[in-house]
């Protein structure tokens, strides 16, 4: 039995936030859902949006990985406070949504499920424990659902909406009822290999926060708010290009 529980998957953030909230939560169990294969990915995205979108999302994806490389010191000052301690023992599974991370929901009983970077959950993983879910998402909800929600806030000319949301998981894509929104501002040496790290170095606080008002029986939801609800997906290069050249956002 575990009072706490971190859904998330492979790679650097899934990490840093295991290892931010063993910190906080010692007896943290971690269930790790493996990377979706790449041509899965774009299969399906390519059935959402059409071929030639996510082409110029394929596109975009390359030339990220140059930006990131050129952009690791940055993202190691940004990492450095939320980088102490050890590493938590993790469970790995295929998916989030496989039968072997609904028995372990069902063995380890936790009082709440953190959630964060998985991919959609289904019904009936929810309904494996009367825990509640609770997400960390990148981005202000209901107007930045999707990915890259700070990005798009900045590309759209609000900055004022450049931020992170803790919410409660339904059954939709980010729109369950928001306990605790940040905006952040970046800075002239951040881009958007860094923006995903400023956002959880501002929004993991708040994820513990939410645990810890779940295991005592205080959560409590903000109230209806006036934004507009937007779903996003990756930009395509002639997108980004566009919008650095035009509004200095990259």
């Amino acid at each position: 039995m575990a009072q706490v529980v971190l859904l998330t998957s492979e790679g650097a953030s899934g990490a840093i936030a295991a290892r931010y909230l063993a910190a906080q939560f010692p007896d943290i169990a971690v269930i790790c859902e493996a990377t979706e294969p790449r041509w899965l990915f774009i299969r399906r995205r390519i059935r959402r949006l059409g071929v030639a979108t996510v082409l110029g999302q394929v596109a975009f994806m390359v030339l990220q990985r140059f930006q990131q490389r050129g952009s690791q010191p940055r993202i190691a000052d940004i990492c450095a406070p939320m980088s102490n301690g050890a590493d938590p023992a993790v469970t790995h599974v295929t998916s989030v949504n496989s039968p072997e991370c609904r028995a372990a929901l069902r063995e380890l009983r936790p009082g709440v499920v953190l959630v964060m970077g998985t991919r959609i959950i289904k019904a009936e993983v929810l309904a494996e424990t009367a825990a509640p879910f609770i997400n960390y998402h990148a981005g202000i909800t209901p107007k930045y659902r999707g990915v890259h929600g700070g990005y798009w806030a900045l590309a759209e000319g609000d900055a004022g909406n450049f931020g992170v949301t803790v919410h409660v998981v339904d059954a939709g894509i980010d729109t369950g009822g928001i306990l605790y929104q940040e905006r952040i501002r970046p800075g002239t040496a951040d881009n958007f290999s860094t923006f995903p790290y400023l956002q959880l170095a501002a929004g993991l606080p708040l994820l513990a926060k939410a645990a810890r008002d779940a295991l005592a029986g205080r959560l409590s939801l903000q109230g209806a708010t006036t934004l507009p609800s937007r779903l996003w997906s990756h930009p395509t290069i002639w997108h980004y290009l566009a919008t650095g050249f035009r509004r200095g956002v990259w």
